[in-house]
């Protein structure tokens, strides 16, 4: 007891410290908030002018028809490995087969995606992903609506709040984009966020889940989740997003042992995926993953990184789950990922433009602190 009156009686003088050298941390904030998003517009880096780009391969013409030839390579391979799928064909040795016929890396495993997107294309086709891509999109946006009408902090800015969320899906929602799987695992990941509760978390458990069976690039989303749940003091929920995880290990390894059964050492291998592209790496993806794309370089770059900054200036306990999720992939697209993986972004451009409805609030915020207010 005397520790703790000893330690009641020091808070003052802590805070009067706190207080004097408060300013100047808040003067260095701004002085490094301005040479990020200068350095950002300086060193911008976009795929349009600098990313390779992959040789338009013609298809066989017995498995795709001309409408799709037209199409990205990429978006190619997933049409046709779903028609295959659709076909009677297993997914491991039609997603082999095509990749190696159109000279894409096989190996390592993780070189072939997981069947789980081909699998529900081939069983509702184009169409049925745009039905189920609208009604994703759609209840996304309910769940935010409701998540967030109490939350403090977002009176008068909800929808604002939902049209960044529309801004941040509206390219991967193109209907040519729909056979992208970062475009279902970023929307799955959207919804988990909106479907959460402290005391009904299993929802959001489910639609984590979805994602990352979806895009294993869901993982770092589940581990966050999984370690604000413990820190937060819910086993429950811990425990829960800890059995996603290793629930997705188990189904990864049967992947990667699949896909082995299908390659040779002699098969095309993957450039490493660890480019180390920094700040470029994370604008890049920004931009050229949302509707940035459309302006000059200079000024997409800072704008891609301004979220981060409303994010972090939105104190809540969503605020800080967004702001831990959209910072730990931006760091993620500065150490991986090579410039024509910017699609990677697609993961977190849902809530990605969230920030940016708060970061007027945080600027004042740290200008009052550095004047001393």
């Amino acid at each position: 007891m005397a520790r703790i009156k000893g330690r009641i009686r020091r808070r003052p003088a802590d805070w009067d410290r706190f207080a004097q050298w408060a300013p100047g941390a808040a003067m260095l904030m701004l002085a490094v908030i301005a040479a990020l998003l200068l350095g950002a517009a300086l060193t911008e880096r976009s795929a349009i002018h600098d990313a390779p780009r992959a040789p338009a391969v013609a298809a066989p013409a017995s498995t795709v028809t001309t409408a799709a030839a037209t199409r990205d390579t990429d978006l190619q391979l997933y049409d046709v490995i779903a028609a295959r799928v659709r076909a009677g064909d297993g997914y491991y040795r039609a997603a082999v087969e095509e990749q190696r016929a159109r000279g894409f890396p096989v190996r390592p495993g993780l070189a072939v995606r997981l069947p789980t997107l081909a699998h529900v294309h081939a069983a509702i086709g184009p169409y049925g992903l745009m039905v189920l891509a609208a009604l994703l999109g759609v209840g996304t946006l309910v769940a935010w609506h409701y998540r967030l009408r109490d939350v403090a902090g977002t009176g008068g800015r909800l929808r604002i709040i939902l049209l960044l969320v529309v801004i941040g899906a509206v390219t991967g929602l193109k209907p040519q984009y729909l056979a992208l799987h970062e475009v279902w695992s970023g929307l799955l990941i959207a919804l988990a966020l909106g479907l959460y509760r402290p005391n009904r978390w299993w929802p959001a458990v489910l639609a984590g889940a979805l994602a990352l069976a979806v895009r294993e690039l869901a993982l770092p989303f589940a581990l966050l989740m999984g370690a604000l749940a413990l820190l937060r003091g819910n086993r429950g929920e811990a425990l829960a997003w800890g059995a996603v995880v290793l629930l997705f290990g188990a189904a990864l390894a049967g992947h990667l042992a699949e896909v082995a059964r299908f390659t040779t050492p002699a098969d095309p291998a993957s450039p490493s995926w660890f480019a180390l592209r920094g700040i470029g790496g994370v604008t890049s993806n920004v931009v050229l993953s949302s509707p940035l794309h459309l302006l000059p370089g200079w000024l997409a770059a800072p704008l891609a990184l301004l979220p981060l900054l409303g994010w972090a200036g939105w104190r809540t306990r969503f605020g800080e789950t967004g702001f831990l999720l959209t910072l730990g992939y931006a760091l993620l697209f500065a150490v991986a990922g090579r410039d024509n993986n910017f699609y990677w972004a697609l993961m977190v451009m849902p809530v990605w433009f969230v920030g940016l409805a708060f970061v007027p609030r945080a600027l004042a915020s740290l200008w009052a602190s550095a004047r001393g207010n």
